[in-house]
């Protein structure tokens, strides 16, 4: 069997951890032809999971083994490194990048040097991946003062991640009001929280039976991490004014149960992101999923799954909205986004209009039943095109000619598998 080296957050309560995990049983759903091993990072300041599961001990049992293999001078046939492009590393004869790419227009130059040092690379989203692959720089050759442009030389493609549905657990969940938004986003400029609330405001100010949900964190989901998001939406909700709208604050770690029992109630109406780019968008594919309306800024990686392919009368195959679209302009990340290595400074995102936002969120509490009917048809196409098992068997097709290096067992699997 191939022995395939897993370097990756696997163990954080992160979006990279939950990329790893998807990897990981990618990986595991083929057990018959790949011996894995796995080696956790850390990602930033987030918490380690804590579930005490059947795949957490079964994770433990690797990395055990993945110790004693290393301690004894074993050796890999490809790596695979879930991360982000500046970490990676030539840790085998083949080594495969994934990552969840960039939520601007333009990457970094040295994603550029380390992507070309992997033989494969693999993204989440379509936006990601033509993100990456159209980055260009004008450079120079220090010795022959020729220009050329630099740019991504390595195969690159994007794999989604798969529907994975829980049953709701009992939840204390209690809202006054019955007609609730929702938006689960991090505190932290990208994710544009602040337009979130002041819009929502400003269309709701005198409807006392209309709230807005906000599921996030800064970092941790520590107590002190409680109360400096909650001190933060004070200062920003009391410089709004009077207002009849509701507006609750969920905190802290809830497990996948928990959230589809937030997705699932009966007063979660809509969920909503006013985010500047996403590589994939997680909880907006959940709301998808679970058959929850979206309202939503038209552009990057979650067009993927908010846009529905169906065929027209003459044959071809058109993308269709199913969602509430925000219009946008593209524009410079603010200085404050900059992140040296990673979002650079020329890049640009997007910046949700603020009349189509409202005007979005008016029409979907006024004709809730059009969109809801949208998101119920949109809720079973994306079950079936996103099905575990069709992800799973992707990740194994894309990687199979660079892993068939060292395992012709795979050749054969690789007859079988076809993506449509």
């Amino acid at each position: 069997m191939t022995k395939v080296y897993l370097k990756g957050p696997i163990l954080t309560q992160s979006g990279y951890g939950h990329h790893a995990r998807t990897v990981y049983r990618a990986l595991k759903s083929k057990g018959d032809l790949f011996d894995v091993y796995v080696q956790p990072i850390s990602w930033g300041s987030t918490s380690w999971q804590w579930k005490d599961d059947e795949e957490r001990r079964e994770i433990d049992a690797i990395l055990a083994k993945t110790v004693e293999y290393i301690n004894s001078g074993g050796k890999f046939d490809v790596s695979v490194q879930v991360t982000i492009p500046n970490e990676w590393e030539n840790l085998a004869p083949v080594n495969i990048g994934v990552t969840a790419g960039i939520e601007t227009d333009k990457v970094a130059a040295n994603w550029i040097e380390k992507g070309n040092m992997m033989d494969k690379i693999l993204t989440i989203s379509q936006h990601s991946m033509d993100s990456y692959k159209d980055t260009v720089y004008n450079a120079k050759d220090n010795q022959t003062g020729e220009e050329f442009e630099y740019r991504l030389k390595t195969p690159i493609d994007f794999v989604s991640y798969p529907v994975n549905e829980f049953e709701p657990a009992p939840a204390e969940l209690n809202f006054e009001t019955n007609f609730n938004f929702l938006t689960v986003a991090q505190m932290g400029p990208r994710k544009n929280l602040t337009a979130t609330i002041n819009n929502f405001v400003e269309s709701f100010r005198d409807n006392e039976d209309v709230g807005l949900i906000i599921k996030t964190n800064m970092s941790k989901n520590s107590l002190i991490d409680r109360v400096n998001c909650m001190t933060l939406l004070q200062q920003q909700i009391h410089s709004l004014g009077k207002r009849k709208c509701k507006i609750y604050l969920l905190h802290g770690s809830m497990t996948d149960e928990e959230m589809s029992a937030l997705y699932n109630h009966e007063k979660v109406k809509v969920v909503v992101s006013t985010s500047h780019g996403e590589g994939f968008g997680l909880p907006l594919f959940e709301a998808a999923y679970y058959g929850v309306p979206v309202v939503a800024t038209d552009w990057s990686g979650h067009l993927d799954f908010l846009y529905k392919e169906v065929k027209q009368k003459n044959g071809k195959t058109k993308k269709k909205h199913m969602f509430g679209k925000v219009k946008y302009k593209l524009e410079r990340i603010p200085k404050e986004a900059v992140w040296d290595g990673v979002l650079i400074e020329e890049s640009r995102w997007a910046y949700p209009d603020h009349t189509s936002l409202k005007k979005n969120l008016t029409e979907v509490y006024k004709d809730y039943g059009r969109f809801k009917k949208r998101s119920k048809e949109l809720q079973k196409w994306v079950r079936q095109e996103f099905s575990q098992e069709k992800i799973y068997n992707e990740y194994v097709e894309h990687l199979g000619p660079y892993l068939s290096r060292v395992d012709e067992e795979i050749e054969d699997l690789f007859n079988e598998l076809t993506i449509e």
